[in-house]
């Protein structure tokens, strides 16, 4: 009695839509997607009454007719509704007998009599996938991509007597990416969005709300269903016309074209842009200019002389191979089976077998896929075989580039051996010769274990701030690029060895990589400093020395991640057991800034692979170098293919992606206040994913007139002025006690004077070049906003008259609490010095703390208890007393406010990467 009381307040208090108006539903259709709908529309509270659906095939149930049987609802199999074009009297009677008050038809590819389109009282509805009138008929959504549709779509229309002629009743569309597919589109939008879409309009017939939309002819169109002998490639249009014709004809029907004399089918086509990477060429009938078979796949060229790539080709016989294996693809020949061997082959023909029960006898040429399997079959295989067949790790892939029994046994004998190794890392390095070494450079996407082009070929310039120069072009990921690193996380954390692995052999891979950047630690630097203009000395204590230090702290974390036990107070005797489990989220994406692209990177990754996640890292578009070393240093250490993916790119393409991705749980970002809301909110929008954030600050520091003056002086240098004031928690403003201003002014001009600026690589420089031109054009422009509004410029606010990106080191005094400058961020040399009264620690305290932001404060006096009590007003992440910057991997550091929340380094940056479940058992 008191569950239903509960139930009955849950549904009351929780729950709107029990005292919505229901229906009585007869659902008639088919497939995944009908199965959805009909688990969602009962959810609702809504009655099905009845589900009419396709027999079973090759003793194989529909999954819409699995999920009703399951649930005890009337399910109907009928082959036919119609013979000869009349009703079969019988089967509408059937249909008849469930007193359906709407007929919802999500999927269907029978023809239904009219007499049961117009016998519901409502009448029935069905879910087209296209933004009718235009592309009414069964191939819809080929023909967006075919057409090069702009926008794609769905409609839920009332039935009529025509072909998807019938009145509007809901409609939704979503933008058509470059390289989306069949699939893409399906997957992103017309399957999730069109699932709430139906269930939304049944409420609204059910509330008398549902609008009925006379279809317009205007636009109307109608497309057949592609046949293979019409789908044949035309190769005198533009590459973007090629590129439509080949997605969308991916899968079915496929689309082909004649190679060497045979048809063969092209999947998985992307445009590209630049220059395509050097390949074999290969003649192409009917192709002007040859194709070329690169290692990313077969470059193909429209008649306007711009390039596509497509990944993969299946020949007449059916066998599928990557595009990039095209000229290898004869080379391999068959293993000789040991009787070990031949016997784990017979268990695997009994699995095909159990799989395909409509075939006779599992021969050597037996066709997976002719023979009628789907892929479901293919996830049940590759299981089956794992479980069965001594844990063997095959692919789903594997599957289809092996169809056929004989093919699929060699490789898996191949892979048993050990002789189907990964191949080895193959790094297309961008090289230079610079401070006393050669430091050789990735440069492209690197994507489950392999360093690879992104798929369009597009690539942006890294700039060196020292003198401007090109260091070289890098990778600019899609948004495929960033969805196939997403997909090889995801199978890397559910599927792959890192999931399974024991925590202290995690810790272990982690320390082997803390070595080996160690031992490249100099070339690290290096390219840090060309890429960043950080100095060289600065770049190897800070931005390489400390990263290595943070994965040796976080891999001596990976074997004492503890859950608790937990005495809970139940009815006696009490024999009940509550502990608690912290788990890893899952994929994390890592979106880090430029300042400090290495260290921020290790901040964040360190605590996230420790705690058995796996990645997706986006670095700053201008300084991207250093992670994608780190990249290839990963593959040094073992990590396995998938768990760390660096897709560079631009913030607004990959930054956004990884923020709606479905598949990502996590997203850690450091960079600006704005950028850090929209992220929140679309990671909000999208899956509700779990964030933290490092944002911007204008961190105070408080010098009172006890302190010591040298020690002040050296570190209020230092507050500002290190890394070139490119630094997240750089005092934006500093406060010193009347009584000691001036001097503490003609010291730190003096300190100035001293600093030399110049080259980031001679190790007598104090002062690098700013990260990259955008930004010093910002800083100049700070500097003279700050002069109009009365501020004292005492020194600096130019650019240095020298090549490079160099600003001079800045000093403003008489800066008032109203003023630009005092309020918000410079991210670079500008010292910013307002004077307060004597003795008057409250009032500059609530100076201070006068702003949105919180994440670091600093205070300097040899008052003991004045130190402290400032340290408990200042209202920061982070206090400094009497030193400044003295950041440590076991300290938490994150800011309140506008500056963010949560934590990395220190044991709590652990948890924003866990997390925990409670598990009771009774005994």
């Amino acid at each position: 009695m008191l569950w239903t009381a509960n139930q009955v307040l849950r549904r009351f208090s929780t729950t709107s839509h029990y005292y919505q108006s229901k229906l009585k539903l007869a659902l008639i259709g088919q497939s995944q997607f009908g199965q959805e709908v009909y688990t969602s529309l009962r959810k609702q509270g809504h009655k099905v009454v009845g589900v009419f659906t396709v027999p079973d095939k090759d003793g194989k149930a529909d999954p819409l007719a699995v999920a009703a049987e399951k649930d005890g609802t009337p399910v109907f199999k009928f082959p036919r509704w119609r013979v000869k074009g009349q009703p079969i009297a019988e089967v509408v009677e059937a249909y008849k007998s469930v007193g359906a008050e709407l007929n919802v038809m999500p999927f269907c590819s029978q023809f239904i009599p009219m007499n049961v389109i117009d016998h519901p009282r409502h009448g029935s509805i069905i879910y087209h996938p296209s933004i009718l009138p235009l592309h009414r008929g069964a191939s819809a959504i080929n023909w967006t991509l075919i057409q090069g549709d702009a926008q794609a779509g769905f409609s839920v229309f009332w039935a009529d007597d025509g072909l998807d002629t019938g009145p509007l009743l809901l409609q939704r569309s979503c933008s058509v990416e470059p390289n989306d597919t069949v699939d893409s589109l399906y997957n992103r939008f017309l399957f999730p969005e069109g699932i709430k879409a139906m269930v939304e309009s049944v409420q609204l017939i059910a509330d008398g709300k549902a609008p009925r939309v006379i279809q317009s002819e205007e636009g109307a169109s109608y497309e057949g269903i592609q046949k293979k002998s019409n789908a044949k490639v035309n190769w005198a249009q533009p590459a973007e016309a090629i590129h439509n014709w080949i997605r969308g004809h991916d899968k079915v029907p496929g689309a082909w074209t004649v190679i060497d004399g045979q048809n063969v089918t092209l999947y998985g086509s992307s445009l590209l842009s630049g220059t395509p990477a050097n390949g074999q060429p290969l003649v192409v009938e009917g192709l002007a200019t040859p194709g070329l078979v690169t290692k990313t796949g077969l470059v193909l060229h429209g008649s306007d002389g711009k390039a596509l790539l497509v990944k993969s080709l299946q020949f007449e016989d059916g066998k599928m191979i990557p595009a990039s294996k095209f000229f290898a693809s004869g080379e391999s020949s068959s293993v000789e089976l040991s009787p070990e061997e031949r016997a784990q082959a017979e268990e695997i023909r009994a699995i095909w077998k159990g799989i395909l029960s409509n075939v006779p006898a599992v021969v050597d040429t037996t066709d997976f896929f002719k023979s009628g399997a789907a892929s479901m079959d293919v996830v049940r295989l590759v299981e089956e075989v794992k479980q069965r067949c001594g844990g063997v790790e095959l692919q789903t892939e594997d599957v289809y580039m092996a169809s056929t029994f004989q093919d699929f046994v060699q490789v898996f004998v191949r892979r048993l051996r050990g002789e189907d190794q990964e191949e080895e890392l193959v790094v297309d390095y961008a090289t230079q010769d610079i401070n006393n070494m050669t430091v050789r450079m990735p440069h492209q996407c690197f994507i489950n274990g392999q360093f690879e082009d992104a798929e369009d070929g597009k690539t942006s310039d890294t700039i060196n701030p020292a003198d401007g120069s090109l260091i070289c072009k890098v990778a600019a990921s899609s948004v495929g690029d960033v969805d196939r690193a997403v997909a090889a996380a995801k199978e890397a954390f559910e599927n792959g060895p890192w999931g399974r692995m024991n925590p202290r052999d995690r810790g272990s891979m982690l320390y082997r990589l803390a070595d080996l950047m160690e031992e490249h630690q100099e070339e690290l630097a290096t390219i840090e400093s060309m890429d960043s203009g950080a100095v060289y000395t600065l770049a190897l204590k800070t931005h390489v020395g400390m990263s290595i230090q943070t994965f040796r702290y976080f891999a001596g974390w990976c074997d004492k991640i503890q859950g608790k036990t937990i005495p809970i107070n139940q009815a006696r005797p009490n024999r009940n057991l509550t502990f608690t489990r912290r788990e890893p989220l899952g994929v994390c994406a890592i979106v880090i800034p430029w300042n400090y692209p290495l260290m921020m990177l290790a901040w964040k990754s360190a605590a996230c692979l420790a705690a058995g996640n796996t990645l997706v890292l986006k670095p700053a578009q201008v300084t991207p170098l250093t992670a994608l070393k780190f990249a290839e240093l990963t593959v040094k250490a073992g990590i396995p293919k998938g768990v760390i993916n660096i897709v560079p790119g631009s913030g607004g393409l990959v930054g956004q992606r990884l923020s709606d991705h479905p598949d990502i749980r996590k997203l850690g970002f450091t960079g600006s206040t704005p950028i850090g809301k929209h992220i929140m909110q679309s990671c909000a929008l999208s899956n509700l994913k779990k964030v933290s954030l490092e944002l911007g600050g204008k961190s105070p520091l408080i010098i009172f007139s006890d302190c010591d003056m040298d020690k002040a002086v050296r570190m209020g240098m230092s507050s500002v002025y290190f890394n070139k004031g490119e630094n997240c928690i750089a005092a934006g403003r500093l406060f010193v006690e009347e009584s000691i201003h001036d001097e503490y002014i003609t010291r730190v001009v003096e300190e100035i004077k001293k600093m030399k600026i110049g080259d980031p690589l001679d190790r007598s420089t104090d002062h690098g070049p700013q990260n990259h031109k955008a930004h010093l054009d910002k800083l100049v422009e700070y500097c003279e906003v700050g002069v109009k509004e009365g501020a004292t410029l005492v020194c600096g606010g130019r650019q240095v008259d020298r090549p490079g990106f160099f600003m001079e080191p800045t000093l403003f005094t008489g800066v008032e609490d109203h003023m630009f400058i005092a309020k918000e961020e410079s991210f670079g040399p500008v010292m910013v010095v307002s004077k307060f009264k004597q003795g008057d620690v409250d009032g500059v305290l609530a100076r201070a703390n006068d702003t949105e932001f919180g994440l670091a404060s600093g205070v300097f006096t040899q008052d003991i208890s004045k130190a402290m009590y400032v340290s408990e007003k200042l209202d920061a992440g982070t206090v400094f007393i009497n030193t400044y910057n003295k950041t440590d991997v076991a300290s938490p550091f994150g800011g309140f406010k506008q500056s963010g929340f949560g934590k990395d380094l220190g044991e709590d940056a652990l948890s924003e990467y866990l997390r925990t479940k409670a598990v009771t058992v009774e005994y």
